[in-house]
């Protein structure tokens, strides 16, 4: 082990350098404290690592037909946009699951992780979410309202200056916005007749951020970390980012049982080090979270952290979800060219039991869609003619379960010796009942507009790769599997006792007080809207209170 006391000790330490590590960094350094950002990945250079669709077509083919090192990166729809570099070698970076539970676990180790790839959705949640377990009795409450969220909610939005409309709706509060983008034409039909049908739905513009272009003072999307929070925290000068660092345990101190900083494997090298901070802050992203805190329990580390709960890799989710292409044969397609991006889109924000039980599901779930955001396809490619094309996926709230869970697999290391997560989830009858109500939802909005569900396969000729995404569209005609939405939560959750949680309402271990716990991992349940601004609103609280802490000398 390489340096066991350097010289400095950092007042925090944070694991990841994505939308939570970024945040927490910035949050953290802008309020004068020492901060090390450790990162699994490698740097990355925008010369070499933004996209370029000649050469990152000639990468996908590569990995999916020959290395099969990307076999599930690659169905998710984003990998087939973005440089495919910026997703995990799957051969390095193994996990396991029973052979009949399927997890699609999407990772992007890098500077600036999965915020590279990240859609860009922004939305709140309300106390429908929070409190949901005390309208329907499952599980229990988050320990935090909105209330508690919404101060940070609003900073957040000024910061990255995203887009939305304030729409006043109970299920989807306001933000601090910058003016909305307009729907296209045939989304505004598309919403007029929606509307008429259920007045009591919103066809409403997403909310988040605009379709970055490079440039070269700006070449990262403002909704990566290093276009925006990550950027601004190094700026600070009280920084010190190391990128290579792939943390396999947090230290403990014998006597006080607190954390005392991190053991890491350098990724190049495989040499070990140590690092020491006043506290750390743990945003690696959910399910890395939870296997750096299995692999820092007693278990695996002398006098490591305890899990009086048992809760510790319990009750992951994922977002249900399911995606429908369609075509509308009387709207032209419009001369103008629409984006399509966080907040170049649509959402119905919420079909859900908000005061009664009218539906045979518990939760809810909401809607994201474009029409006419498709770039000019040639005719060439083309299988049907003069048309708007859209798509709608619809993605919905899992409930917390205690046997959907993370463990350590001690029979497979990866390529640094770690033992490797193996993750256990499956969908329950709540999901499947809600995935019905989906399925009926959307083809009935279809065919109010006038169109018809079609496959990508049937509207469109796609050389090369026409038989791998026709049999992932057939695969997943019902239902994504679990971890293909990318919105993994839970496993590390915050609640009112060390009995019922493993972190409280300020994201402390129960075990060791200066331990936090801030991206996804701490969720009791999933909600329904995208996580991302929720997860670094949660992250900008929990930095607030340690900087607050620490000026108090508590760490």
């Amino acid at each position: 082990m390489s340096n066991p006391y350097p010289s400095e000790i950092y007042d925090a330490i944070v694991v990841g350098s994505g939308a939570n590590g970024g945040v927490a960094a910035k949050e953290l350094s802008e309020r004068g404290l020492k901060v090390l950002v450790l990162e699994a990945g490698r740097a990355i250079d925008p010369q070499v690592d933004l996209g370029h669709e000649v050469r990152d077509m000639a990468k996908r083919f590569y990995n999916l037909a020959i290395s099969k090192r990307q076999s599930h990166q690659a169905l998710h729809p984003g990998y087939w946009k973005a440089n495919p570099d910026l997703y995990i070698d799957e051969k390095d970076n193994p996990y396991t699951t029973p052979p009949d539970k399927p997890f699609y676990w999407t990772r992007g180790r890098q500077v600036g992780g999965k915020s590279l790839t990240w859609g860009g959705i922004t939305l709140r949640m309300s106390d429908y979410e929070f409190k949901a377990a005390s309208r329907d009795g499952h599980e229990q409450d988050w320990p935090i309202a909105y209330k508690d969220l919404a101060p940070y909610y609003g900073e957040l939005e000024r910061f990255f200056k995203v887009r939305g409309d304030r729409n006043g709706l109970a299920q989807l509060p306001d933000g601090e916005y910058q003016p909305t983008l307009p729907l296209t034409p045939a989304e505004l039909h598309f919403k007029a007749v929606v509307e008429k049908q259920w007045p009591d739905r919103c066809v409403i513009p997403s909310r988040g951020f605009s379709l970055h272009r490079s440039t070269a003072a700006q070449p990262w999307a403002p909704s990566s970390s290093q276009g925006s929070s990550l950027k601004a925290a190094i700026a600070t000068g009280n920084v010190t980012l190391r990128s290579d660092a792939v943390v396999s345990h947090v230290l403990f101190d014998a006597d006080t049982r607190k954390a005392r900083g991190v053991g890491y494997i350098d990724r190049v090298r495989k040499t070990t080090h140590e690092v020491f901070g006043r506290t750390v802050v743990l945003c690696a992203s959910t399910i890395e979270s939870v296997r750096i805190l299995l692999h820092s329990t007693e278990h695996y580390q002398s006098g490591g952290l305890l899990d009086t709960s048992g809760t510790l890799g319990r009750f992951l989710m994922d977002h249900v979800s399911t995606s429908t292409f369609f075509f509308l044969p009387g709207i032209k397609n419009s001369a103008k060219p629409y984006d399509l991006s966080g907040c170049d889109s649509f959402f119905i924000p919420c079909f859900c039991n908000l005061t009664s039980q009218q539906e045979d599901f518990l939760r809810g779930y909401g809607i994201w869609g474009g029409i006419q955001r498709f770039p000019a396809i040639p005719n060439v490619f083309r299988k049907v003619g003069e048309g708007a094309i859209g798509f709608m996926i619809a993605h919905g709230e899992v409930l917390p379960r205690y046997h959907n869970r993370i463990q350590l697999n001690p029979d497979i290391v990866d390529v640094w010796g770690i033992p490797v997560p193996h993750i256990e989830c499956a969908w329950s009858d709540n999901e499947r009942r809600m995935l019905t109500h989906m399925h009926s939802q959307i083809d009935t909005a279809i065919a109010l507009a006038g169109g018809k569900p079609m496959k990508l396969a049937d509207m469109f000729r796609i050389p090369i790769f026409s038989d791998f995404v026709h049999r992932k569209e057939s695969d997943m005609e019902f239902s994504a599997p679990p971890g293909y939405y990318i919105h993994e939560v839970g496993g590390a959750r915050m609640g009112t006792s060390a009995n019922n949680s493993v972190v409280n309402d300020r994201n402390q271990c129960w075990e060791a007080p200066n331990l936090f716990v801030t991206d996804g991992a701490c969720w009791p349940s999933s909600g329904w809207q995208s996580p991302t601004l929720t997860e670094m609103a949660i992250t900008a609280r929990a930095s607030a209170f340690i900087a607050d802490e620490m000026r108090k000398g508590v760490f």
